[in-house]
């Protein structure tokens, strides 16, 4: 569920990334302004702090506000997970925190979902 006390509107300028997006635990910058789409959609995101030792059914967080990557190369500090089935899950590469969403290897699309990270200037 999306957090209600941020105006996530106000982060989004035609339809890009108004502002940095960093990591919520170290404030590393993960995407610079503008290199990203913003797109509403569903999706089950494992939580991140796990309260059950269980690999195979991890505990999930449905969430639906993405910023959208086309190119994993345009991310300025990110971290990719080992492959998990078609998925890949994006961490902080300063600090490990994660996921903070997801690649999808077919399409080569990475989703970045705007409840697990700040936004601010760089």
């Amino acid at each position: 569920m999306p957090d209600c006390s941020v105006n996530y509107e106000s982060e989004i300028e035609d339809g890009q990334n108004k502002r940095a997006i960093k990591c919520k635990f170290c404030s590393s910058v993960i995407l610079t302004p503008s290199s990203a789409c913003f797109q509403n959609f569903e999706f089950d995101l494992p939580l991140i702090t796990q309260t059950k030792n269980n690999d195979a059914n991890p505990e999930t967080e449905h969430t639906s506000l993405f910023w959208v990557v086309k190119d994993m190369f345009t991310f300025y500090n990110v971290g990719f997970s080992n492959a998990v089935g078609n998925t890949k899950f994006l961490t902080c590469a300063d600090c490990e925190a994660g996921p903070i969403g997801y690649h999808d290897i077919p399409t080569k699309i990475s989703y970045v979902a705007l409840t697990r990270v700040s936004h601010g200037s760089t």
